[in-house]
């Protein structure tokens, strides 16, 4: 079953890369934010220094939405936290990026 997961995961990826090379900006939004994202996280995550850190992944900006409350919370909970906001979608990720630079 894992096998199949897998294939299929390479599969969808494939797709989005294939329509990126193609002109669909929604494919390369996709491709382009994954791009060196370990990277990315260790410098952002070298910044928060001895700060408690609070990681909320969201799948959209609808599950961002739903979460807010949530992340809100832990901002007026923790105001010196370093929370860290990611998303799968490219365009929830776009539509959220500077809410706290």
């Amino acid at each position: 079953m894992r096998l199949l997961y897998n294939f299929i995961v390479y599969l969808y990826q494939f797709g989005i890369t294939l329509a990126s090379y193609f002109g669909n900006e929604k494919a390369k939004q996709w491709v382009d934010g994954r791009q060196d994202w370990r990277e990315k996280l260790k410098a952002g995550l070298s910044k928060s220094g001895n700060k408690k850190r609070y990681w909320f992944h969201c799948a959209s900006l609808g599950e961002f939405e739903q979460g807010r409350p949530l992340i809100e919370k832990v901002r007026a909970e923790f105001p010196d936290a370093f929370i860290i906001l990611s998303f799968f979608s490219p365009s929830g990720y776009e539509n959220k990026r500077t809410i706290h630079r």
